[in-house]
């Protein structure tokens, strides 16, 4: 089973619920990198699409309005395909 949870357009009270809009925004442009989650990390993605492939499992195509956790501990490759812009924040309950 993927490691990563993707809920696809959560409705607005689900992220007011989780804070979402104070977050801080992270960017990224067409890219391809290694990356490990130290921490559990809970997104929403607001533009652009990438491909998240975790160490020994099937890749994960994340796109805007999906709301993303990454679990601690993993390790994956990023490939952006289309500039990339979503709030994020770490260990957050509920994610």
């Amino acid at each position: 089973m993927n490691p990563i949870k993707v809920e696809h357009s959560p409705d607005a009270t689900r992220l007011q619920s989780l804070g979402v809009q104070a977050w801080p925004v992270w960017s990224k442009e067409k890219s391809y990198f290694p990356w490990h989650y130290d921490a559990t990390e809970t997104c929403l993605f607001l533009e652009g699409e990438v491909v998240v492939t975790p160490e020994g499992e099937q890749p994960v195509t994340l796109k805007s309005g999906d709301l993303v956790t990454f679990p601690a501990g993993m390790s994956c490759t990023w490939e952006v395909r289309k500039p990339v812009r979503k709030h994020f924040a770490f260990d957050v309950e509920g994610g």
